[in-house]
């Protein structure tokens, strides 16, 4: 009476037949890799340490991006909050883009006795979770605040790569 089919184990979910028929399985939820997010932000202190190694004495940088002879941007980087601690940057893309486009932003904190770099702001958004449900509200991602943190990255390493300073070097002594 109570028994199983014999194309059905003990372990396997049981759908409905539509399912079964459509071949759909039900999605595991999503995993915060906790390891991942926080070698990702102490990569992007490392980078940020080397592209800003007067964090201490400086309030703000400026990079222009170029690939050879074609200008892409500007870039900006400023300091908003300073505690023993910790630094709170603004990260900003000047373009003349237009209106239609707006400009990347990301406020980052520097975690500095952690040695970590984590974004607490992005496109004026505050407040990231580790994990979303999906879908939700706001459209976010399951793994939104990873891929912020991997976009910081990419933006970083990006401008390691072509970016140089805008201010003029003095080379008097």
């Amino acid at each position: 009476m109570g028994s199983k089919s014999n194309n059905q184990t003990a372990s396997s979910p049981s759908y409905g037949s539509w399912q079964q028929y459509n071949g759909w399985k039900a999605k595991k939820n999503y995993v915060v890799d906790l390891k991942k997010q926080m070698a990702e932000c102490e990569v992007n202190y490392c980078r940020l340490l080397k592209l800003l190694p007067d964090l201490d004495d400086t309030q703000q940088w400026h990079f222009a991006v170029s690939d050879e002879s074609l200008h892409l941007g500007e870039m900006a980087i400023k300091v908003t909050e300073r505690s023993k601690y910790t630094t709170l940057l603004r990260i900003f893309q000047k373009d003349n883009w237009g209106d239609w486009l707006s400009q990347p932003e990301l406020s980052v904190r520097l975690y500095h006795d952690a040695r970590m770099a984590e974004v607490v702001g992005y496109q004026k958004q505050r407040h990231f979770d580790g994990r979303y449900l999906y879908p939700n509200t706001k459209m976010r991602q399951p793994d939104e605040k990873l891929q912020i943190n991997l976009f910081l990255g990419e933006w970083l390493a990006h401008l390691t790569q072509y970016g140089h300073t805008v201010e003029p070097v003095n080379l008097l002594y």
